[in-house]
C-alpha cells in the first residue's frame, strides 16, 4: 500500500507560480510510474502530468494545455512527486490530485492508477 499526500496548493493570481509537493509513505515510489491529475467543479477529472518509473529513464508528459508551463518531477530519496506549475490561468483552477501505478509506464487515464491522494486546492484568480 502506498499513501499519498498533496500539498502546496492555494490562492495565486493569473501568470503566478506554485509548486505542488506529493509526499508517499507506505511503500517507496522507485518502481511507480506518478502522476499528477486535476478536478474543477462540475467537471471531469482530467490528466496534467506524468512521470515514468526509473527504468524507463523518467519520461514524462502533458498534455497541450499545461505543456512548457507545468513540469513534473520525483525525488526518489525523498518519495516524493512535484509539481512546477508557471504561468498560471483561472482555468487551472482545480483540486489537484496525485497518483502511483504498479504498470510503471506513464498513463494518461485515471483507471490506470493504484493509489490516490486526496487533493489540494489550487486557484488562480484573474
Amino acid at each position: 500500500q502506498v499513501q499519498l499526500v498533496e500539498s502546496g496548493g492555494g490562492l495565486v493570481q493569473a501568470g503566478g507560480s506554485l509548486r505542488l509537493s506529493c509526499a508517499a509513505s507506505g511503500r517507496t515510489i522507485v518502481g511507480y510510474a506518478m502522476a499528477w491529475f486535476r478536478q474543477a467543479p462540475g467537471k471531469e477529472r482530467d490528466f496534467v502530468a506524468a512521470i515514468s518509473w526509473i527504468g524507463l529513464g523518467h519520461n514524462t508528459y502533458y498534455p497541450d494545455s499545461v505543456k512548457d508551463r507545468f513540469t513534473i518531477s520525483r525525488d526518489n530519496n525523498k518519495n516524493t512527486l512535484y509539481l512546477q506549475m508557471n504561468s498560471l490561468k483561472p482555468e487551472d483552477t482545480a483540486v489537484y490530485y496525485c497518483a502511483a501505478s504498479n504498470w510503471g509506464q506513464i498513463a494518461t487515464t485515471d483507471s490506470k492508477y493504484d493509489y490516490w491522494g486526496q487533493g489540494t486546492q489550487v486557484t488562480v484568480s484573474s
